[in-house]
């Protein structure tokens, strides 16, 4: 079992508290990423700040005195904190215990002005990835007039900024239905136009004809699990929708294509687009806020954004 020892003096000037108290509106975001392994003997360990509550995630066990610390640390400085809990991501089915506060399982969290539903406890993930918000802005930047193809959608973020953003069209495919519905709850709770947005809960792999049909589309997301039980594999599936691109695609349209697997690194997607499409046109990456920072660069979230050259 890891001894922080002190996780106070470990942990807390390596939380940018400040920002947060000086925010009009106040925003969810990563307090501290411990599992970048950048701080020795802290790598087990996530803090985020989801207005009221703050969520310390665990990879591995931790000391309870220790937990209490970090629980006293966070309700110092988050004045505005009502719940504060762990997720066991060390466990069978990744439980959450309280340490201090109100039960909180369901609450709404803001990111850039916008807003998200979370459910604590109900799954794995809450339904929102803070590593995101430049890569959901950088998409509400480019929205503007495009018809727009999220491909494992999950609840819906990308597609929210993207109408948000002035996306003509959204189409929305995941397999899970339960996470679009909370999808479309999102967009609701931000007062949009849902006669924009489309909704299939379908297997990408069997569907690309569907998606075809649909299109053809400006504006590419592509943001899959590493690895899902029967379902993806990023190894084997991520070439299957590259080399999708000239059927689904309108020349000149803009793909971002993300990556979350310490096991792959940028050159497998900039590999992967050349040998499947090689009319793509690597035009900048989108890097994670500086709180996710990783000790060795690549293990992380990638996200990559390229651009479709049609040669007809």
């Amino acid at each position: 079992m890891t001894d922080l020892t002190s996780p106070i003096i470990s942990i807390e000037p390596l939380i940018d508290f400040k920002s947060i108290k000086l925010n009009d509106i106040e925003q969810s975001r990563r307090l501290f990423h411990g599992r970048g392994h950048a701080y020795k003997g802290l790598e087990h360990i996530n803090i985020d700040w989801l207005p009221p509550v703050a969520l310390i995630t665990l990879y591995k066990e931790e000391d309870k005195n220790n937990l209490d610390l970090i629980a006293e640390l966070l309700k110092s400085q988050l004045p505005d904190c009502r719940s504060i809990q762990v997720q066991y991501r060390c466990r069978h089915m990744s439980p959450f215990e309280i340490l201090w506060g109100e039960e909180i399982t369901e609450l709404v969290v803001e990111e850039s002005g916008l807003k998200y539903q979370l459910r604590l406890g109900a799954t794995q993930n809450t339904g929102f990835f803070l590593d995101m918000v430049n890569g959901h802005d950088w998409v509400r930047q480019h929205a503007q007039g495009k018809r727009v193809l999220n491909l494992f959608s999950y609840t819906c973020a990308f597609s929210v900024v993207a109408i948000a953003g002035g996306a003509e069209h959204v189409l929305n495919i995941d397999i899970s239905k339960a996470a679009l519905s909370r999808g479309r709850d999102n967009h609701r709770l931000n007062q949009q136009d849902i006669k924009r947005v489309a909704f299939e809960g379908v297997d990408i792999f069997k569907s690309f004809s569907r998606i075809k049909k649909r299109g053809p589309y400006d504006l590419l997301i592509c943001d899959p699990p590493s690895l899902q039980k029967g379902s993806v594999n990023i190894e084997r599936d991520y070439k299957k929708i590259i080399r999708r691109i000239p059927e689904f695609m309108n020349p000149g349209s803009l793909l971002m294509l993300c990556l979350n697997s310490p096991d792959f690194g940028e050159d497998f997607l900039l590999d992967t687009v050349s040998q499947e499409c090689a009319e793509c046109v690597f035009k900048e990456r989108i890097a994670a806020p500086d709180v996710f920072r990783e000790a060795v660069p690549g293990k992380g979230l990638k996200v990559l954004v390229f651009e479709y050259m049609c040669n007809d």
